[in-house]
């Protein structure tokens, strides 16, 4: 099973920034949300993009999506 179709794969902490890109927030948004760095945001959606199989955030939040990862939308 690759990584892209384990959603399990997800920190806590990238699922939350993942939900956050998902509400149109920023990266310097979402860093000031939670309180760390643009480049640790830029960690995260780094690895997220890698775990979910993507290269941009529409597709990370459309992946998101068939996961149920936000639940039932």
């Amino acid at each position: 099973m690759s990584l892209a179709t384990h959603p399990a794969c997800l920190t806590a902490r990238e699922s939350e920034v993942l939900r956050l890109m998902a509400r149109g927030r920023t990266y310097a948004q979402i860093g000031d949300d939670l309180g760390v760095s643009l480049h640790t945001v830029t960690s995260h959606v780094r690895n997220t993009y890698r775990k979910l199989g993507v290269r941009s955030r529409a597709a990370a939040v459309m992946r998101a999506v068939e996961l149920k990862l936000f639940g039932e939308v």
